[in-house]
């Protein structure tokens, strides 16, 4: 897993949770005691876990779940007779007293959920602007017209050129189109 936050209003709590995550191999990004300082840590992140408590100084766990980045995923630790309410699939309850393993498979299963969230997030087809779209057009037009492709054949063509010079599909076209001189 990419990042960890911890947020604790009781320091202590938060550095024994790191302690137990570091032996288990995970790498705790920051340790903090407000929900400001939470919130401040996960800006700029790409993606991940805030390991908290139910209640800061300065706000609850709603607050800052409801301000928490794209990306992130919320496990909260609170006692037994709390009332949560969870409405989503980036908010995991766990109840006081806490049990290691509980912690640990449930990270492991949070970690999992993030992980098919990248693979889905890089499947997707990138969205082209027009002018984009154009140039491609008229690279596999070139293609078609001198040499005797078909549509599915230049598209092929571009697409092999692309990944083998490791250049993105648009800017494969234009070479193309600046080599064939249009």
């Amino acid at each position: 897993m990419k990042n960890i936050v911890i947020a604790f209003p009781k320091k202590e709590i938060a550095l024994s949770i790191k302690k137990v995550l570091g032996q288990s191999g995970y790498q705790v990004t920051n340790v903090c005691t407000t929900g400001a300082q939470a919130l401040a840590s996960l800006n700029g992140l790409d993606d991940g876990v805030l390991v908290c408590g139910y209640q800061f100084v300065d706000m609850m766990y709603e607050e800052i779940y409801e301000y928490l980045p794209e990306g992130f995923q919320m496990l909260l630790i609170a006692s037994a007779g709390t009332n949560i309410e969870i409405d989503s699939d980036n908010l995991i309850a766990l109840n006081l007293p806490l049990k290691v393993h509980e912690l640990l498979q449930t990270l492991e299963m949070m970690d999992y959920q993030l992980q098919r969230k990248r693979r889905q997030l890089r499947s997707r087809p990138k969205v082209r602007s027009e002018e984009e779209h154009q140039i491609l057009q008229r690279a596999k037009g070139i293609l078609m017209d001198r040499n005797k492709m078909t549509e599915e054949e230049a598209h092929r063509y571009i697409q092999k050129r692309s990944m083998d010079n490791g250049t993105g599909l648009v800017e494969t076209a234009q070479m193309i189109l600046s080599l064939m001189g249009n």
